[in-house]
């Protein structure tokens, strides 16, 4: 890295399976990056997230860390929740890291951090209110409002894959008719999927959800019944959105959202409901949002921290 001089920032993106981490420049040009696994053990994923840390210092003069997370977050670094990281549940991340490296650190959800990167270098420079949805595991998003992250009384907003968007069940948990277990990638398309298999008796549950598109464009019935089920609950949960918080763009984050077929028949099955909305239908091409790719992709979440970082060092 041959920037001397310049300020330099750490960019690190907590996931379930992977940390993802960058050295950012002040303009948001990453000049080194890379990923590592991440530990689900308390003690074990501060360690990891301390040597790396001390690493990228021997290579840089690094000016602060910027970190985001899944679960909710408190503006103190305080993670209520941590996604599927149990161990992290009720830790205040910004302390304890700050306490191990001591640099400046800053925690931001990971969708919001996504939202606030497009805003700075992505495909929402010019909006004021708008959303980002990142669909993955469960699907979170990032609400900007009169261009501020909105983030609820307790920093819970944006969790859209709460959402309800079917009858309710009789029994049970309420969830199982949620966007995170009817329209994410993970527990919603490939658990819909698993399910309707094991109906039926089969036992080859696919790797991934590029193989259940794969034996859908193959002619699978069950494939096909499954997918058009997640586009239908996906473009539900959008029209939702747009009704409530009525932005001048969604943004659609996720690795999913680099699937030129899944952004193209999203927004197919989304102008087919639209159309038979009577209100929603009379206002498109007025004031109904349109859904666009967002931009930095897999980077977005280390490139929103470390903005957020930037923001703090200069209050």
């Amino acid at each position: 890295m041959n920037n001397e001089g310049e300020a330099m920032f750490i960019g690190i993106d907590v996931g379930g399976t992977t940390i993802k981490y960058g050295v950012i420049l002040k303009n948001g040009e990453i000049v080194k990056k890379g990923q590592m696994p991440t530990i689900h053990e308390k003690e074990g994923f501060l360690q990891s997230i301390t040597a790396l840390i001390k690493s990228l210092q021997q290579e840089a003069i690094v000016d602060g860390v910027g970190i985001s997370a899944p679960g909710i977050i408190q503006k103190d670094g305080t993670m209520i929740t941590a996604g599927s990281i149990k161990s992290l549940y009720g830790i205040n991340l910004k302390q304890e890291i700050e306490e191990r490296v001591k640099l400046l650190v800053m925690v931001e959800n990971d969708a919001n951090a996504a939202a606030i990167a497009e805003k700075w270098l992505g495909h929402a420079q010019n909006c004021e209110n708008y959303l980002c949805l990142v669909v993955g595991t469960g699907i979170g998003g990032g609400i900007i409002v009169n261009d501020q992250l909105y983030r609820g009384s307790h920093g819970m907003a944006g969790e859209f894959g709460w959402m309800l968007i079917d009858s309710l069940p009789d029994q049970g948990n309420l969830e199982t008719v949620s966007l995170n277990q009817r329209a994410a990638v993970v527990g919603g398309l490939c658990h819909q999927y698993q399910l309707a298999l094991q109906q039926l008796g089969r036992s080859d549950f696919p790797q991934d959800a590029v193989e259940i598109f794969q034996r859908g464009a193959q002619g699978e019935v069950v494939a096909n019944q499954v997918l058009a089920q997640f586009f239908q609950d996906l473009s539900v949960g959008l029209l939702n959105l747009i009704s409530t918080f009525d932005p001048e763009l969604i943004l659609i984050g996720g690795g999913i959202s680099e699937n030129d077929g899944f952004m193209a028949r999203l927004e197919e099955n989304l102008c087919q409901l639209k159309a038979r909305h009577e209100s929603i239908g009379y206002l498109e091409g007025r004031t109904i949002a349109p859904i666009r790719r967002a931009k930095l992709k897999n980077d977005a979440g280390m490139i929103g921290a470390v903005y957020q970082l930037m923001n703090q060092r200069r209050k």
